[in-house]
C-alpha cells in the first residue's frame, strides 16, 4: 500500500537564490501545494517582482547568503510576515567554468562562500528555529557534482562534494529530532547557470520544474535524497562498484569529461557578467594569444 503524502497546504518555506531558475520553479510548484512561499535573493528587486508574479502571499526579500546577519534578517522577516519557518530551501548558488589553475582566486573565494558557507549559514540559523519546535525541513541543492569530479568545474565540485557531506552528517545528528533533512542531486539544469553547457550522452538536461518536483516529492514522501533525473542513481550505484578505469572510460564517452570545459562563452556571456560583478573581475582570466608563438 503507497504510503500517503504529506501535505504541504500552509507550510512557510522560504528558498534562498528563488529569484530565476530552480529556485523560482520551486516556489512555483510549492505555491501550487498550498505552501506560503518566501524568495530570497541578492537581487531584492529581483525577489520582489519575482513573487509579486507568483502572486499567493508571495513575499521577495534581499538576501545574501554569506552574510549571518542578512540571513538572520531574511527568516525574521520570513516567520514575522508569513509565519514560524517550516522548511529552508537552500538553493542559491554559482557556477564559473574553466580550467582550474586558471580560475581567479576571487572567483574560487566566492565559490566556497556562497555554495559552502550559504549552506552552513542558513542551516544553522534554520536549526536554531527547528530545534526548539521539534520539526521542520531543510532541503539542501547539492548536484551529481557531489558525487564525482568534472573537469572545467573543479572547485564547483568540490562545493557540492561538501554540501553532500554536510547533509549525511546532520542527517545522522538530527535522527529522531523531529527534523528531517533532504538532499537534491540533479545533473546540469536547464538554467542561466548551465548555459552554454552540451547535453551529455544518454541524458536529456533536465528543467528547473523536474527539479522543484523533486523537491516537492522529498517534502511529500519524507526521503532523505533524490536524483534528477532518476535513474542518475543507477549511475551512482554502477560506479561505486566498478572499478575506477571503468567509470572514467563512462566519463569519457559520454563527454562528461569535457561538458564543462567545452562551455559556449558566448551562451554563457550574460551570465559570466553577473558573476563578474560578483567577483570584481571575470571568474577565468581572458587568455591572451602569444604573438611571437603564433607568427612560428
Amino acid at each position: 500500500m503507497a504510503k500517503q503524502l504529506r501535505s504541504l497546504d500552509g507550510q512557510v518555506v522560504a528558498i534562498t537564490g528563488g529569484g530565476r531558475g530552480i529556485g523560482r520553479a520551486t516556489a512555483v510548484a510549492l505555491i501550487a501545494k498550498g505552501a506560503r512561499v518566501a524568495i530570497g535573493d541578492i537581487d531584492g528587486p529581483l525577489a520582489a517582482r519575482t513573487a509579486a508574479e507568483l502572486g499567493s502571499g508571495a513575499i521577495g526579500l534581499t538576501l545574501d547568503v554569506t552574510d549571518k546577519a542578512s540571513f538572520t534578517t531574511f527568516l525574521d522577516e520570513v516567520e514575522s510576515r508569513l509565519g514560524p519557518l517550516d522548511v529552508l530551501v537552500n538553493n542559491a548558488g554559482i557556477m564559473p567554468v574553466g580550467p582550474f589553475v586558471d580560475e581567479a582566486d576571487p572567483a574560487t573565494n566566492k565559490l566556497v562562500d556562497v555554495n559552502v558557507m550559504g549552506v552552513i549559514i542558513g542551516s544553522k540559523l534554520a536549526l536554531q528555529r527547528f530545534r526548539t519546535r521539534g520539526r521542520g525541513h531543510i532541503v539542501q541543492l547539492a548536484s551529481i557534482a557531489g558525487k564525482g569530479g568534472f573537469p572545467g568545474g573543479a572547485t564547483y565540485c568540490a562545493t557540492k562534494h561538501a554540501v553532500v557531506g554536510l547533509t549525511e552528517a546532520m542527517r545522522a545528528e538530527l535522527r529522531g529530532s523531529g527534523i528531517e533533512v533532504h538532499q537534491v542531486l540533479p545533473i546540469g539544469v536547464n538554467t542561466e547557470l548551465y548555459s552554454g553547457v552540451s547535453q551529455a550522452r544518454g541524458f536529456k538536461t533536465p528543467e528547473p520544474e523536474d527539479v522543484a518536483a523533486a523537491i516537492v516529492e522529498l517534502l511529500q514522501t519524507g526521503r532523505f535524497e533524490q536524483y534528477v533525473p532518476k535513474q542518475m542513481s543507477l549511475v551512482v550505484r554502477f560506479n561505486a562498484l566498478m572499478p575506477r578505469r571503468v567509470t572514467e572510460a563512462i566519463t569519457r564517452i559520454t563527454h562528461a569529461d569535457r561538458l564543462l570545459l567545452t562551455a559556449d562563452p558566448s551562451a554563457r556571456a550574460a551570465y559570466d557578467a553577473r558573476m563578474a560583478q560578483m567577483f570584481d573581475g571575470p571568474a577565468v582570466p581572458v587568455a591572451v594569444p602569444d604573438r611571437d608563438r603564433d607568427a612560428a
